[in-house]
């Protein structure tokens, strides 16, 4: 819900199944909803929130898989390319069970499935 619809469309046209969150359920939703959602339907979470990297670390749950945004702008026509890049180098690790972070000249990732 912390990121602009506009990222459906951006990742559509990139052969990505995407949908955002209202679409699927309500605006109030709790992050554990969400994510047993996304866990459920094999989905991977993008965000700008900390809260779902928190979560499944705290958990220990290995999905999903969670791709957070660590930049100062969270448009798609600003860092779509950057996302998508990520995304695309880590397919593998996100398909296990990840938590990819996405920074202007940086990329950390986490693996889940490890934990």
């Amino acid at each position: 819900m912390n990121l602009s619809a506009d990222w459906v469309t951006y990742l559509l046209g990139l052969g990505h199944d995407a949908v955002h969150w209202s679409s699927v359920g309500p605006q109030d939703a709790p992050d554990e909803d969400i994510a047993e959602w996304a866990r459920a339907e094999d989905r991977t979470i993008l965000t700008n929130d900390l809260d779902f990297g928190t979560l499944l670390v705290s958990t220990g749950a290995s999905k999903p898989s969670v791709v957070q945004l660590r930049t100062d702008i969270t448009l798609s026509s600003h860092v779509g390319p950057l996302v998508a890049q990520a995304i695309a180098r880590m397919e593998d690790e996100l398909a296990d069970g990840a938590l990819l972070t996405v920074e202007t000249g940086r990329l950390r990732l986490r693996s889940l499935a490890d934990d």
